[in-house]
C-alpha cells in the first residue's frame, strides 16, 4: 500500500521534500513566526501555523497599533507620526528584533537620539543571521515602534525618524 501512494506521487509529479517541511516547521516555531514560505523554481512550500485558519493578507495580522501605544513618544508630533506610520522605518525581512547588539548592552538608539543616515538602530534575526538596519535618513528618533526580541513582519513600522 505504502509502495502505491509513493508510486502515485511520483507519477503525478507531485515531489515533496519533507525534510525541508520539517525544518520549515522547526524554524515556525523557533522564532515565534506564524509563517515561512520558499521558492524554488517552479516549485514553493509555505508552512503555517495557528488552527488552520486561511488568512488572505499578513498585513491584519500586525499589532502595531497596540505597539505604537506602548511605544515612548517624544511629543504630541511624533505621537501622530507614530500613530500613522507614514514616515516609519519599515522592516526589510520577516525576523526577530533587537534592539541592542548583545543581551545586558546599550539599545543601539533611545526615543530623542539623533541618527545619521546609515546609522544601525536595531538588528534582525533571520535564519540565523543577524541583518543590521540602518537609518533611511538623518533625522532624530521620535519613536520606537518594538519591543526587544519581538518577532517582526515583512514591511512592518519599526522607527520613526524625525
Amino acid at each position: 500500500m505504502a509502495d502505491s501512494k509513493s508510486q502515485a506521487s511520483r507519477t503525478s509529479g507531485m515531489n515533496v521534500d519533507t525534510n525541508l517541511v520539517r525544518e520549515l516547521a522547526d524554524m515556525l516555531a523557533e522564532s515565534g513566526l506564524t509563517e515561512i514560505e520558499v521558492e524554488d523554481g517552479d516549485r514553493k512550500i509555505r508552512v503555517s501555523r495557528g488552527g488552520g485558519v486561511a488568512m488572505a493578507a499578513p498585513a491584519p495580522i500586525m499589532a502595531a497599533p497596540a505597539a505604537a501605544a506602548a511605544a515612548p513618544v517624544a511629543d504630541n508630533a511624533s505621537a501622530d507620526a507614530a500613530a500613522s506610520h507614514a514616515d516609519a522605518q519599515k522592516s526589510p525581512m520577516v525576523g526577530t528584533v533587537y534592539l541592542a547588539p548583545e543581551p545586558g548592552a546599550a539599545d543601539f538608539v533611545s526615543v530623542g537620539d539623533t541618527v545619521k543616515k546609515g546609522d544601525t538602530v536595531l538588528i534582525i534575526e533571520a535564519m540565523k543571521v543577524m541583518n543590521p538596519i540602518h537609518a533611511a535618513k538623518d533625522g532624530k528618533v521620535t519613536a520606537i515602534l518594538v519591543e526587544n526580541a519581538q518577532p517582526v513582519e515583512f514591511d512592518q513600522p519599526l522607527v520613526v525618524i524625525g
